[in-house]
């Protein structure tokens, strides 16, 4: 995301994040499709869409992996505003250890992670290893997940991983892809052919949504959502 934060203005942002959270989680609308509610599970998503979590349902079991930069602690006071664990991890060997042991655990506790594969820096849509090592570890499945919106109230930011966020009143959906189970036992080859079934995933997904989200358009199926 844009590098906005700094040690003089860190307080001061959070707060805005907070304050927008607070009051824009009245405002954001999501239909899931396709969630298959599998507990414990690892959210996979793009740096892009890592606002699509606004949707996932039993927001206190789902810890969010976030960067320890202070762009990251922006994010991670909105998260816990709104009712998500977070982890902190580092682009950096030993935190980036720290912060999977973590994840680990509370997997292995019964609990969801919630992890950008292409973040913290990039390249955009190239996924990394960490969502696999994180199955591999646990034996939980990784669910891939997008949302997508045409509302002029969802933008998409001028930042290197082009993330979208709704600033108002926003109609959204939200898609998951089939369970995607990593074995125990991983070799280079095994560990190339789960990334690109991650990434096939949530290109499919993301193809596939402009007629999901029609169809929820033309079906009225937020209005039916709140009667």
């Amino acid at each position: 995301m844009v590098r906005l934060a700094s040690r003089d203005n860190l307080k001061v942002l959070k707060k805005v994040i907070v304050g927008y959270m607070q009051i824009q989680k009245y405002l954001t609308n999501i239909i899931e499709f396709g969630n298959p509610y599998i507990k414990p599970c690892i959210y996979a998503m793009w740096h892009s869409d890592q606002f699509s979590i606004y949707g996932v349902k039993n927001r206190s079991e789902v810890n969010v992996l976030i960067s320890t930069s202070n762009d990251g602690d922006m994010v991670a006071a909105g998260c816990e505003s709104l009712g998500f664990k977070t982890i902190r991890g580092s682009y950096k060997s030993r935190g980036a250890v720290e912060s999977t042991m973590q994840m680990i655990e509370r997997l292995k506790e019964g609990e969801s992670v919630a992890i950008t594969v292409d973040g913290p820096r990039g390249p955009l849509h190239s996924v990394k290893n960490g969502a696999i090592k994180l199955a591999q570890k646990s034996g939980a499945p990784i669910i891939p997940m997008v949302w997508y919106s045409t509302d002029k109230m969802f933008f998409t930011l001028p930042s290197w991983d082009k993330m979208t966020a709704p600033i108002g009143y926003a109609e959204i959906v939200n898609l998951y892809g089939e369970p995607i189970y990593v074995p125990s036992e991983l070799d280079d080859e095994k560990l190339k052919e789960i990334k690109n079934q991650i990434k096939e995933s949530l290109e499919a997904l993301q193809k596939k949504a402009p007629e999901v989200y029609r169809e929820a358009k033309k079906n009225k199926l937020w209005k039916k959502k709140k009667s």
